[in-house]
């Protein structure tokens, strides 16, 4: 089963508390000039993002636990002992890709480049969010699609976090379809647009979505633990 879906940005209902939040500001404590740039940057992001994103439903899936290893139809996956945690209990799986689309990360960069760099951080952040959000969406579905069939799904992991190989993005863009959705794989295994998310997410018999355990992983670049980190330098 493949399933395709486009999100307007106002459906992620995305507010300037959680981009303050992901800057390491409390909302009622945003420093100027930033309300001002925030609301900018709200106002212009549905012109700048193209939001689309989707899955495909693979039913011959093995998990063997001792090897630490899942079969997906010819691709052998070595996602380590987080991912594999979580999944021992899959009988299929999904793999999915989201993007914001390529304008909002250039248009963050170009005014980075000239004259606003506070402006452009502002717009960067707002593209990780809009992709992480349409992702929520995407995960709603097929726990809806899921439910139908009396089965559960797992939180989704992807290549690079929780100690699995951002290589290993290869194998997952060789079992979707070619140019899916306009995003494509640099030979460092490097999304674009930038704004793209990919992963897994297992579907089973008793699955459980415990939402992210940041002390499973020390990835810099993720934007929950970029909120983890913020509030514990807070709380010294």
């Amino acid at each position: 089963m493949l399933k395709v879906f486009k999100y307007f940005f106002e459906e992620l209902s995305i507010n300037s508390a959680e981009i303050g939040e992901l800057m390491g500001f409390e909302d009622e404590f945003l420093p100027d000039p930033f309300p001002e740039l925030i609301q900018k940057g709200l106002s212009e992001a549905p012109n700048l993002c193209n939001i689309t994103g989707g899955f495909q439903i693979f039913d011959s899936v093995d998990i063997h636990s001792n090897k630490k290893t899942i079969q997906i139809d010819k691709q052998k996956f070595s996602p380590g002992k987080i991912v594999m945690s979580q999944l021992k209990g899959a009988t299929s799986a999904a793999l999915f890709i989201c993007t914001a689309g390529t304008e909002i990360s250039s248009y963050s960069q170009k005014i980075q480049n000239q004259d606003d760099p506070l402006l452009g951080y502002v717009f960067d952040i707002i593209g990780s969010l809009a992709v992480e959000k349409a992702t929520d969406k995407i995960q709603e579905e097929l726990h809806t699609e899921a439910k139908k069939a009396g089965l559960t799904i797992s939180d989704r992991y992807s290549p690079g976090y929780c100690e699995w190989s951002v290589a290993e993005q290869q194998k997952l863009f060789a079992l979707l379809p070619d140019n899916f959705l306009g995003v494509t794989l640099s030979q460092s295994s490097l999304m674009s647009p930038i704004k793209s998310l990919s992963g897994i997410i297992g579907l089973g018999l008793g699955l459980k979505q415990i939402g992210y355990q940041c002390n499973w992983c020390n990835d810099i670049n993720c934007i929950y633990g970029k909120i983890k980190r913020q509030k514990k330098k807070q709380d010294l």
